[in-house]
C-alpha cells in the first residue's frame, strides 16, 4: 500500500506555507502527484438585503477574487519548485456556503486530503468546516496539519487510538502507508473497562496482530482517562511518547451547524499538538 495521489487545501491564511510544506514532505516521501485546489467564494448577495448590485460589480469582485488566487497559487508552486516538488495548481469557484462540500468532492479522487487545523487567532469558519468535511464527508482519510507546523514527515512514531470502532477501524488501514514507514507504532486504548469488549479480552492485541500481518511491530498501551476526555488523554500519550502522527476515527453526526463532532474528534481539531490522520 502506498500513497500515490494527495490532494492538499489552500488558502489566504498565514499557516498555509506550513501545510503545504507537509504536503510536499509527504509527496516527496512516497514519490506521489501532488495537487493544490483553492476555493474561491463567488460573488453573492443574500435575496434578505433586497440590494441590487449591478452585475459589471459583481464581475470585477469576481476577478478581483481570480487575481487573488491566482497570486496564492503562484506562490504554492514557486513553494514546491523550491523544494523540488511539481504542484498542480487549479481553483475552483463555490458558492459561499457550499465549502465543505466542494472540498469533500474533490477529496474523493485523492488517497489522501491534507487540511489544517484553524488557527485560533483567525477564527476560519469556513476552515473548520473544511477540515471536518475532508475525513467526515469525503469517503476518504485526511491529514489534519496543526497550524504551528509539522515536525516530523513521514512520521518517525504514531500513535494509534483504538476503541474497537468502525471508523478507528478505517483509519488504522488508511494510514497503513503512514505505519509502515515508521520506526514504532504504540497502539492506545483508553479505559479499555469502559468498552464493552469492542476491544477483546487483551485489548489492542487483535489490531497488533493485524499490523504484524503487514510487517508492523506495534506496542500496545492502555490508560485510564481519570476523569479526562478521551482525545485530552490522547493528546498526553501522544506528548509522553514523542509521536508525530496520531491515527484515529473520526466520529460526528449532523446539528444545526455542517457537523457537530465527537469529543476526541472536536479535542484534537482544537488542541492537535502533532498531526492527525482521521478517518470515518
Amino acid at each position: 500500500m502506498s500513497l500515490k495521489n494527495i490532494l492538499v487545501h489552500i488558502d489566504e491564511n498565514k499557516t498555509c506555507a506550513k501545510r503545504v510544506d507537509a504536503a510536499v514532505a509527504l509527496a516527496h516521501g512516497f514519490d506521489a502527484h501532488l495537487a493544490a485546489v483553492m476555493l474561491v467564494a463567488e460573488p453573492h448577495v443574500p435575496p434578505a438585503l433586497g440590494v441590487h448590485i449591478p452585475a459589471d460589480v459583481l464581475q470585477r469582485q469576481r476577478q478581483d477574487s481570480a487575481a487573488k488566487a491566482a497570486e496564492v497559487l503562484e506562490a504554492v508552486r514557486r513553494q514546491g519548485d523550491k523544494a523540488g516538488c511539481a504542484i498542480e495548481v487549479r481553483h475552483e469557484w463555490v458558492k459561499l456556503d457550499d465549502f465543505a462540500a466542494a472540498f469533500a468532492r474533490q477529496a474523493r479522487h485523492y488517497d489522501l486530503s491534507i487540511v489544517g487545523q484553524v488557527d485560533p487567532d483567525e477564527g476560519d469558519v469556513d476552515g473548520e468546516l473544511i477540515a471536518e468535511a475532508a475525513f467526515m464527508q469525503s469517503g476518504r482519510p485526511a491529514l489534519l496539519i496543526p497550524y504551528i507546523g509539522a515536525r516530523t514527515l513521514p512520521p518517525k512514531r504514531a500513535l494509534v487510538a483504538w476503541d474497537g470502532s468502525r471508523e478507528a477501524a478505517r483509519a488504522a488501514n488508511d494510514a497503513l502507508p503512514l505505519l509502515a514507514r515508521t520506526e514504532k507504532v504504540t497502539i492506545l486504548v483508553v479505559d479499555p473497562g469502559s468498552l464493552k469488549g469492542r476491544v477483546g479480552d487483551q485489548p489492542g492485541a487483535d489490531l497488533a496482530a493485524h499490523l504484524a500481518r503487514h510487517g508492523l511491530t506495534a506496542e500496545v498501551v492502555t490508560a485510564a482517562s481519570g476523569g479526562l476526555g478521551a482525545g485530552d488523554v490522547i493528546i498526553g500519550q501522544a506528548t509522553d511518547i514523542g509521536a508525530d502522527l496520531v491515527v484515529m476515527g473520526g466520529y460526528g453526526h449532523s446539528r444545526l451547524r455542517e457537523l457537530v463532532l465527537g469529543g476526541a474528534t472536536q479535542s484534537m481539531l482544537d488542541h492537535m499538538p502533532v498531526p492527525a490522520l482521521l478517518s470515518h
